[in-house]
């Protein structure tokens, strides 16, 4: 990955916290809103296994996501697309995305100190993980449709 881009899709990927989570299941598709922490190209979230998203995860691992802002001139809009394959994670995995998420989300990394409805919610999640195959950095401000592409599939 050229390095400018990368510093790029890196950079744009610490600076957001939602993405939308693309998933298919046997019988439908769905998108979900979820606060994410990426560490390199990985990018890790929690949920509820039985949220649409998750249960669809437990059929068809394969997703496709967007991190981008609500813009409003088509020429300024910028994001991030990616294809990968998410998956539930634990032991050691966990800790360390558990860590990297307390530190870009505060409520999460000091539950002692957290709302009772934030302490309750998340006993109920697991964590999952997403690794891109592919990533794209949208750029209108290049020309309008401009994107450029990273095939992270031999690396």
């Amino acid at each position: 990955m050229k390095n400018g881009l990368h510093a790029r899709i890196q950079g744009y990927l610490r600076d957001h916290n939602v993405a939308t989570l693309a998933t298919g299941g046997s019988e439908d598709l769905w998108a979900a809103a979820v606060f994410y922490v990426n560490d390199g190209n990985t990018l890790y979230f929690l949920s509820a296994p039985t949220s649409r998203h998750c249960m669809n995860l437990a059929h068809d691992p394969r997703v496709a996501m967007t991190i981008q802002e609500d813009y409003s001139d088509w020429l300024d809009i910028k994001g991030v697309q990616l294809e990968g394959v998410a998956s539930e994670i634990s032991g050691a995995e966990e800790e360390r995305a558990r860590r990297l998420y307390g530190r870009k989300f505060p409520v999460v990394g000091l539950l002692a100190q957290a709302p009772a409805a934030i302490v309750k919610a998340l006993a109920k999640v697991r964590w999952y993980k997403v690794v891109p195959h592919r990533l794209y950095f949208i750029d209108n401000s290049a020309g309008l449709g401009h994107r450029d592409e990273v095939d992270l599939t031999n690396t």
